[in-house]
């Protein structure tokens, strides 16, 4: 099995990048790939409880329901630790399934080869 990486750095400020960063998250998940969602800067607040919920784009569906599609799936989310405390964020108030990490982390998965596309 491959590895994918989506990195997801908007949230409100652009649901149409952070909708379509999650459909392309959900294609590589399904197929077979192990896949990591990192969310830094704005995209952080895409793991809080309830933010999502209410982010619908045209011809898409919900970012909710994405984000669940995910990570049912077995995907991972990972929340930027830096981002987080910026924005007063912590572990308390994200989704199941979110976990904040290091930088480390991405660059982790990114040494091992797994290519990485950004919204």
């Amino acid at each position: 099995m491959g590895s994918f990486c989506v990195s997801i750095t908007s949230a409100k400020n652009d649901p149409d990048k952070a909708t379509v960063g999650f459909v392309v998250a959900n294609a590589a998940v399904g197929s077979d790939q192990d896949t990591m969602v990192f969310l830094s800067t704005e995209g952080v607040w895409l793991a809080k409880k309830g933010y999502a919920d209410d982010i619908e784009e045209d011809g898409f569906a919900p970012l909710r329901d994405l984000l669940a599609s995910f990570i049912e799936a077995g995907g991972k989310v990972y929340v930027c630790s830096p981002c987080c405390k910026k924005r007063s964020i912590d572990e308390t108030d994200l989704i199941e399934g979110a976990t904040i990490v290091g930088g480390a982390k991405l660059v982790e998965w990114l040494a091992n080869g797994s290519p990485c596309v950004t919204y």
